[in-house]
């Protein structure tokens, strides 16, 4: 049975979503696509929470643009995979494309269109990495989680809406405002809570590792879930994460715990078709 999501924004004039990529839900400057972002600082991350007027289960989300996160009826890629695009419009007429459904999972929540697609943050390789689509994954069900941070609250509750901030708070799903969103300055505590940064580069076929280096933070110590995470960032399965030797260039797989102090590191990820060709 569904619970509604509808108590994170009941209260909230605009808010940030944050993917299960740590990446925020960012409309791009071309004003029409969305993207996923690791830094939330920027306007550009923040959405304007709007009710539609009659229907209390949903919310429109308007962009810095002025324009509406829209669920299009366009498929994302044209290669048989799943997912139409999802974008910012104005439409003359707001119809059911531009509203969402906060359907309650844990503390995060799920952003369900009027047909039953849910809002999904993807990973894996590009085009597909940073990409906003709507779907229902068989797959990375992670990846239809977000967690909402209100960053400027309600003054007055619209309609009906009208139970105190007092009784959101003394419930089992609060609606809160991060501590470190203080306007857009960027707290240097808020930085080293993301953990270490992991740069990191896939090898090709030919064991080559020329293409660009792609990185995210990483808050685990050990090299399983460090190996996990990097699938999940990929879409890729079944790697070998290794490090490279300074002196003579070799591949080598990673085995012990890594580096204490969150230091930063730069790896090499092996899929099964560059085994051979990387000596492994």
């Amino acid at each position: 049975m569904q619970v509604s999501g509808m108590e994170q924004f009941n209260k909230a004039k605009t808010v940030r979503l944050k993917s299960h990529h740590d990446k925020y839900l960012t409309a791009d400057s071309d004003r029409e696509t969305v993207v996923q972002v690791r830094s939330g600082i920027g306007v550009a991350a923040r959405w304007t929470v709007e009710f539609v007027e009659g229907v209390e289960s949903v919310v429109r989300l308007k962009s810095c643009y002025g324009k509406y996160l829209t669920a299009s009826d366009e498929e994302f890629l044209k290669l048989g995979v799943s997912g139409q695009k999802v974008i910012q419009s104005l439409p003359k007429k707001l119809d059911s494309s531009v509203e969402w459904e906060p359907v309650k999972d844990g503390n995060l929540v799920k952003l369900k269109t009027r047909y039953g697609n849910f809002l999904r943050a993807n990973g894996g390789l590009p085009p597909w990495r940073n990409s906003i689509t709507h779907d229902i994954p068989h797959r990375h069900r992670d990846w239809v989680l977000w967690e909402v941070h209100v960053v400027e609250v309600r003054s007055e509750s619209p309609n009906s809406r009208s139970d105190s901030l007092d009784n959101d708070l003394n419930s089992d799903f609060h609606i809160t405002v991060p501590s470190h969103w203080s306007g857009d300055s960027h707290d240097d505590s808020q930085r080293k809570s993301e953990g270490r940064l992991i740069y990191y580069r896939i090898a090709d076929d030919d064991g080559g590792v020329e293409n660009p280096e792609q990185s995210f933070h990483f808050k685990g110590n050990g090299v399983e879930e460090l190996t996990q995470k990097l699938e999940e960032e990929t879409g890729l399965d079944d790697i070998i994460v290794c490090s490279r030797n300074i002196v003579n260039a070799k591949l080598y797989p990673l085995r012990l715990a890594l580096p204490p102090n969150n230091t930063t590191m730069r790896v090499v990820l092996v899929p099964p078709t560059a085994r051979a060709a990387c000596g492994l």
